[in-house]
């Protein structure tokens, strides 16, 4: 037999097999007790987000069309147009409490955090921010304090007042 019949044979079998990666891991484990584990391979997501990118292009089109107008409207002195209205992204998660959008991970942290807020401020149904609702359901409010100057000064107007048979309009009263 001839060098290339014998050798065409032998490399087609080498070549058209596939090698199995060296698993260094496995032989350095290996003669010792710690036991080798497979890893998993990760569980495709049923729901994978979908890219938004035609939305998120349309958006900065918009964007750079409002720019280019407000600096034309500005080199010529025109009055400003109105901004663009922001655009709401869908990936982000609305919280409850304050309705504010953030990311998975920010949601997850500030819907704990607002919860807690929410919760301590015991603020009425369908309120956003401001007074506690003690204050918005006729709790009784305590006035505002003068300072003794003022409280002297308004003291001596309605005696000067009463002196005279008028009110601190300065109108006459009819006893």
């Amino acid at each position: 037999m001839s060098d290339t019949a014998r050798h065409n044979p032998i490399c087609k079998k080498i070549f058209n097999k596939k090698r199995k990666p060296f698993n260094s891991l496995k032989q350095r484990l290996q003669g010792t007790d710690i036991p080798t584990m497979r890893k998993k391979p990760p569980a495709k997501n049923a729901h994978e987000k979908k890219s938004n990118w035609r939305q998120q292009h349309e958006d900065f089109i918009s964007a750079i069309r409002a720019a280019k107008l407000a600096t034309q409207a500005m080199k010529e002195g025109r009055p400003l147009p109105p901004p663009p209205p922001p655009s709401i992204n869908p990936d982000y998660i609305q919280c409850p409490y304050c309705m504010r959008r953030f990311n998975e991970t920010a949601a997850e942290r500030h819907i704990n955090f607002c919860k807690e807020q929410a919760a301590r401020r015991s603020f009425a149904p369908g309120q956003k921010g401001g007074k506690p609702a003690s204050e918005k359901q006729g709790a009784p409010r305590k006035e505002p304090t003068l300072t003794s100057a003022v409280g002297t000064l308004l003291q001596n107007r309605l005696q000067e007042g009463a002196n005279t048979g008028q009110s601190v309009t300065g109108k006459k009263q009819h006893i």
